[in-house]
């Protein structure tokens, strides 16, 4: 999963794989099958380990807008910094990657944007409930906007942007799906 996540699943090859796990190239072939069906399990796993429990923390988080906000921030922070800084996302960079036309890779890819939109749409309704949101704001296709807001993120952060700026773009999204008379009532 690192290497694909790291260097791309265009540029790692089987033998990186390989002196990478120790591995025979044969018991690779043998459990996996093939070079995309290891991508698409590497993309699987890191749906499940990485993506799923944010996605599920976000969809229970009742805050509403304050919750999409620290999403974004966790988000830029994780990608700008750390450990993973300027990898990207895994599944966002399969969205350009070969293989991305494998039945295998297409199902996790959209496994994981059903998710993400999932609960981007279960934080807009909180929300909403709050008060938080404009009149009239469509939550499914604003949930679906924060979607490629992330996505968007997650390539933006890979090629060095620097996080002042891309949370800039954040707020300035966050901030068309606001209610300014709630807003400025809340300050």
């Amino acid at each position: 999963m690192s290497l694909f996540w790291e260097h791309g699943a265009d540029t790692t090859g089987v033998a990186d794989v390989v002196k990478a796990t120790g591995l025979s190239r044969s018991s690779l072939y043998a459990t996996f099958g093939g070079k995309g069906q290891l991508y698409a399990a590497a993309l699987r796993r890191y749906l499940e380990r990485q993506s799923r429990p944010v996605f599920d923390a976000l969809a229970a988080d009742e805050r509403g807008m304050p919750a999409i906000a620290g999403f974004f921030e966790r988000l830029v922070s994780a990608r700008c910094t750390g450990e993973h800084a300027r990898w990207g996302c895994l599944v966002t960079n399969a969205h350009a990657a070969a293989g991305r036309e494998l039945p295998e890779v297409q199902h996790v890819l959209a496994a994981h944007h059903r998710a993400l939109r999932s609960a981007m749409r279960a934080a807009l309704e909180a929300a909403r409930r709050h008060g938080h949101l404009r009149s009239g704001l469509d939550t499914e296709a604003s949930a679906e906007t924060l979607a490629l807001l992330a996505y968007a993120v997650n390539l933006r952060s890979r090629s060095g942007a620097e996080a002042a700026e891309l949370l800039a773009g954040v707020r300035a999204v966050l901030d068309g799906f606001t209610d300014v008379t709630t807003t400025e009532e809340n300050r």
